[in-house]
């Protein structure tokens, strides 16, 4: 009992201290435009330098301020989580959350260390200053009253200002940490004030401010220090933009934010324009005319509509969403339906290049702030209501030919069968080279998961894992020699997205004297045949890769085959054919779900030694099946003797029943 006394008359001290340390900051009122409505005594005081007046009209001005809406956060219905609870109850013994992939959260001290590395992973050390807990202490002290939290949030804030200071960087700097370039103490400043970083705190103090505005600890000293401290970070990102991508897009949304909510700083307006006017141009730069986002990510592709829209409804909300013209909103519409045609019927999206698996609550939410957007849109209301009402998307199988990516589709509930491909186009730093991988869903599960990207930067030991995953031979496709792919830009060759025979044929090439084209028939809505062709002079061994989802698979490599024996209704058999001799390898199996989240599965590959320019051809037969007590005897061989640059004939057999596959092209 004493010892717990007497830590929190120490943390009560810690804040005693850090609110003498507050000081009234009168050039805090040279940065607003102090004849903007509602500034009258604020104005008048700063006329007479009665600077303590001035500051506590000002103060007064912003805890009775109406007009400004804020679209994240409804005042009058403050909500707040068991998750959140924990995160504001741990932060008043500086426990603060940072990363979900590291838990539990990490301690950093009595005396705050805001430089503190537990684990050399770069993004633990980027997100220790977005300060996710902040808001969450905000909701806490609405919600209780008890202003702890509030006092905490103070001490906290004022801390991280002292021992963060803003040190002048060439902007390309900032990612020079990714690769350990950056040591001392210039690696600081390009952790803490990284412009995203510096954009997630822009954002998130608007409704930080909101929160603890009435407390007693936001004094009209603290007001001046915050408001000086949040012109620091806005001017920061108006000289810092990132250069491009989704950090670009983040930036701009909370500049107009920042130039929304805080209307009273001279350059607010300025700030506003400037994110508009970002988002505008980048919207037609980094989505193509099918809807699909340049990184080529499913994650950050969800992230940038919801990057458009945040700005949308902050605009909606202020009157001003005619800064947004209409061929905004209409790539924002083509965009939610780019990613429901590539999601499965639980909601979740591939795990293509660095995207993490879907929350189906969250997606869910999504497509409800969508609808407020898009009220008379009969199809985002059906997913919307998980199907309760309006109707799907007209079509089943998409292909969306500009980014690469195809789906497969028989239906829109568990039951139904589902195949998305990726192979497109070079895309950005979060895209993987993974061109002609795949991920299969069949009756409520995902056969193929993509191996996902465990983790993104760090020290030698964390690129080694992030290497792992993002390698080609990890994803399904193939690979020669198991070496990564030297060029990413698939060429569609042959998109046939209707009848009983659907097919695809896209091209990429790969490698120096190797190009692979693979061909998919989806059969009669039900199963799928691959045409695997490696062409070119190349010498080596050729891979084709195959990972499966965790559970019991049975490997039978006399025959090149694969059965799974999972629980449940979703199983499947998977054969090769070749023309030449192969070796079935199993091999190291993961895919991640998650950041640092990884759990072991069945991998294989299918091997044949390539000695000289005569092309290697697989076909591979994966047929989906509700019983995994009886699968299908499986035939296949090539009609065409040899490769055909014009197309491909192949005849297959189902439990003896044949059937020819075929295409011109």
């Amino acid at each position: 009992m004493k010892i717990t006394k007497y830590i929190l008359s120490f943390t009560f001290l810690l804040v005693a201290l850090c609110a003498e340390a507050q000081q009234l900051r009168k050039e805090a009122f040279d940065l607003l435009n102090l004849d903007y409505p509602g500034l009258e005594k604020v104005k008048a005081a700063c006329d007479q330098q009665q600077w303590d007046e001035a500051a506590k009209a000002l103060l007064d001005y912003y805890r009775q301020r109406t007009g400004i809406g804020h679209p994240d956060i409804d005042m009058k219905n403050i909500k707040i989580s068991k998750e959140e609870q924990k995160w504001a109850d741990d932060a008043l013994d500086h426990t603060f959350f940072v990363h979900k992939g590291y838990q539990p959260s990490y301690n950093y001290g009595k005396d705050i260390n805001w430089q503190y590395w537990p684990v050399q992973d770069n993004e633990l050390r980027w997100q220790l200053h977005r300060h996710k807990w902040f808001t969450p202490m905000g909701k806490a002290y609405r919600i209780s009253g008890d202003e702890k939290y509030a006092k905490e949030w103070a001490y906290q804030y004022m801390d991280w200002i002292k021992k963060n200071p803003l040190t002048t960087v060439e902007k390309e700097e900032y990612e020079l940490v990714s690769a350990g370039e950056v040591k001392g103490n210039a690696e600081n400043v390009r952790f803490a004030w990284r412009p995203l970083e510096v954009s997630n705190r822009l954002q998130d103090q608007t409704l930080q401010f909101l929160l603890f505005v009435p407390s007693k600890a936001f004094t009209p000293e603290f007001l001046t220090e915050f408001l000086i401290n949040y012109h620091r970070h806005a001017l920061h990102i108006l000289g810092n933009y990132s250069d491009q991508g989704n950090h670009l897009l983040f930036e701009a949304q909370r500049m107009v934010y920042a130039g929304t909510f805080f209307p009273e700083f001279k350059e607010a307006a300025g700030w506003r324009k400037s994110g508009i006017s970002i988002l505008n141009r980048e919207i037609k730069k980094q989505v193509y005319p099918d809807g699909g986002q340049y990184e080529l990510d499913p994650h950050y592709h969800l992230a940038a509509i919801n990057i458009f829209c945040k700005a949308l409804r902050m605009a909606d909300v202020n009157g001003f969403r005619q800064e947004f013209p209409a061929e905004y909103v209409n790539t924002v519409k083509s965009m939610i339906e780019f990613y429901a045609n590539i999601c499965f019927p639980d909601y979740s999206n591939p795990c293509f290049s660095d995207a993490k698996l879907g929350d189906r609550p969250a997606e869910i939410r999504n497509y409800q702030d969508w609808l407020k957007l898009f009220p008379d849109c009969e199809w985002i209301r059906y997913y919307a209501t998980e199907g309760r009402e309006g109707t799907p998307l007209p079509n089943l199988s998409h292909g969306a030919l500009t980014s690469g990516f195809f789906t497969f589709r028989n239906g829109w509930k568990q039951d139904a069968t589902v195949m998305v491909v990726k192979a497109g186009p070079k895309g950005e730093w979060h895209c993987q080279p993974d061109n002609g991988t795949f991920e299969l869903w069949f009756n409520g599960r995902n056969l193929f998961p993509d191996s996902g990207s465990y983790v993104y930067a760090g020290d030698d030991e964390v690129m080694k894992l992030r290497n792992w995953f993002r390698r080609t031979s990890s994803h399904n496709t193939l690979t020669l020699d198991e070496k990564n792919l030297q060029t990413t830009q698939s060429v569609t060759k042959l998109w046939k997205p209707e009848g009983n025979e659907q097919i695809l044929v896209t091209e990429n090439p790969h490698y120096d004297g190797l190009k692979h084209r693979r061909s998919v028939f989806f059969v009669d809505q039900s199963y799928f045949v691959i045409v695997d062709e490696a062409i070119g002079s190349a010498k080596g061994t050729v891979n084709l890769n195959y990972h499966l989802c965790e559970g019991t698979v049975n490997v039978d490599g006399k025959n090149n085959s694969l059965t799974t024996a999972y629980d449940g209704p979703s199983n499947m058999k998977l054969q090769c054919f070749a023309e030449k001799k192969v070796s079935m390898k199993e091999k190291e199996g993961w895919r991640s779900t998650a950041y640092r989240v990884r759990v072991p599965r069945t991998a294989v590959s299918f091997d044949i030694d390539k000695k000289d320019s005569e092309a290697i051809r697989y076909i591979t037969i994966i047929y989906p099946s509700k019983n995994a007590a009886s699968f299908p005897v499986f035939k296949a061989k090539f009609l065409n003797k040899s490769f055909d640059e014009n197309g491909v004939r192949i005849e297959i057999s189902v439990d003896g029943k044949k059937r020819q596959l075929e295409y011109k092209l």
